[in-house]
């Protein structure tokens, strides 16, 4: 028999409300997503979101800061194949966290719209692509900053066709052979350069 749900507390409460925010996000859209909706989604007391995260702007910086801290928490370590690493992050991310994905391409929408929101965004992308950048360099790309760029869109442009696109139609299998073709095709002309 299991007892009461534990309620989380500090950064563990904060963490639960940001990941209750994604999740509504990535099912009901930016207008399925309030501060109730989330308390609700969370297993939260009332007003729990809202004690935390004020306005409807830190909630959704909160979620752009989440997934961030996911993505970096998500990285394997060094040492592998980066083109190996950049395969299984852009496949495992597609597979094992498609809200993440979905609420990503929602919240860049809105910060075409809301300064605060799309700091937070450009920030988030930037920490991604230093990472990048550093595998780019073990890779031996020249100007592996200025690769990470391009990169990081392909990478992403990828991850969204499996959740908003034709590729939700591929198997994993299918979708992972694409993304290695397109990354060692990619890689191959940033070291041969123009």
């Amino acid at each position: 028999m299991t007892g009461p749900k534990q309620v989380p507390r500090g950064a563990d409460r904060q963490d639960a409300i940001a990941d209750a925010a994604i999740h509504l996000v990535a099912t009901r859209g930016l207008r399925g997503l309030t501060h109730r909706a989330v308390d609700a989604e969370a297993g939260l007391p009332p007003g729990s979101t809202s004690y935390y995260l004020r306005t409807r702007n830190a909630l959704l910086t909160a979620c752009v800061s989440r997934m961030l801290t996911r993505d970096v928490a998500g990285m394997p370590p060094a040492g592998a194949d980066p083109v190996e690493l950049m395969v299984a992050m852009t496949a495992g991310l597609a597979q094992d966290r498609p809200d993440d994905l979905v609420a990503r391409y929602e919240l860049s929408l809105e910060a075409s719209r809301q300064p605060e929101l799309r700091t937070a965004i450009v920030e988030g992308g930037r920490q991604l692509r230093t990472m990048l950048a550093q595998l780019l360099a073990g890779l031996d790309v020249p100007d592996p900053e200025a690769a990470a760029w391009p990169v990081a869109a392909m990478l992403d442009g990828l991850m969204y066709d499996r959740v908003a696109g034709t590729g939700t139609t591929l198997s994993p299998e299918a979708f992972e052979a694409a993304v290695r073709r397109s990354v060692t095709a990619l890689i191959a002309g940033l070291r041969d350069g123009p």
